[in-house]
């Protein structure tokens, strides 16, 4: 691609029937895109050090929770080479559409809606092959290219790790109100949250708190508490690293089943212990971001 516009063609950055320099472009681009931002109050990005740990389900969870709560919600699947929001939310098969001031993300319930790249996969068998400029160039699209809105808050679902797409969407969204770090309680899950924490801090991103998934189960049958991953790791983490623990959210058989079958967790079921403990942390996390 040369530095100036086809002559005689129009800009595909500003429309222009002039040609423009790629200094121009890259102006014209950061203009939208700040635009677009300034439409978002609060950008949270929820992360972990491992996959495996809810991570995804914690995003969904979330961001279900506070549209529940009358909060306008957008949710970016961050997640390039494992998109999964979209199987989670009863979205399989959909596609993006261009509307009038850009992409139009994909409705979910009333007050939420979602952009994956699982919308742009032709066959979701298809694995996606990219470097980190590729991957860094579509979070910025997903921003600057999506008709969003106005926006309380946009949940960003980052994949497991202190790769690419962390530092990507740290570049891309700024500032950035702060990361909410998921872990389960075993020693393993714990060693590697623990970076995320530190990896947070260091790119300058505030962190929210910890939250403790897969913590506890109780029988469906008896009612007894069952440790199966053990409990209180993450507190311990969180306090060990002086950072706020949000809560523990107790594990539910009914939360696997409801993923699969595109049925979010917290709305089909909002009296369980598990959409009660979201409830209280979606709390948290609103009186921390407005103090």
């Amino acid at each position: 691609m040369s530095d100036k516009c086809t002559e005689g063609g129009t800009c595909s950055s500003c429309g222009s029937a002039d040609s423009c320099s790629a200094e121009e472009k890259q102006k014209r681009e950061a203009e939208v895109l700040n635009a677009r931002l300034a439409q978002i109050k609060h950008r949270i990005a929820v992360m972990s050090g491992k996959g495996g740990v809810g991570k995804s389900t914690v995003a969904v969870s979330l961001a279900v929770s506070l549209a529940r709560r009358g909060c306008r919600v957008g949710l970016l699947d961050a997640d390039i080479h494992g998109p999964n929001l979209p199987k989670m939310l009863g979205l399989d098969n959909k596609r993006l559409q261009a509307g009038e001031d850009g992409i139009i993300p994909q409705p979910v319930m009333e007050n939420l809606s979602v952009v994956s790249m699982a919308f742009l996969l032709e066959n979701p068998d298809n694995p996606v092959v990219w470097r980190g400029p590729l991957k860094h160039t579509v979070i910025r699209q997903f921003v600057a290219d999506v008709q969003w809105g106005e926006l309380d808050y946009l949940i960003i679902d980052l994949p497991p790790g202190t790769g690419d797409e962390p530092l990507s969407v740290a570049q891309v969204i700024k500032p950035m109100d702060g990361s909410v770090i998921v872990t389960t309680p075993q020693d393993v899950a714990l060693l590697d949250s623990r970076k995320s924490v530190v990896f947070s801090q260091q790119i300058e991103v505030p962190v929210l708190g910890v939250i403790e998934n897969m913590s506890g189960f109780s029988c469906p049958h008896c009612g007894h508490e069952i440790d199966l991953f053990k409990q209180g790791g993450g507190r311990k983490a969180a306090e060990e690293l002086k950072v706020p623990f949000l809560g523990a959210v107790p594990l539910d058989p009914q939360l696997v089943v409801s993923g699969d079958s595109g049925q979010p967790f917290v709305a089909a079921f909002p009296e369980t212990a598990t959409a009660r403990a979201f409830s209280e942390i979606v709390e948290k996390l609103e009186q921390s971001l407005q103090s």
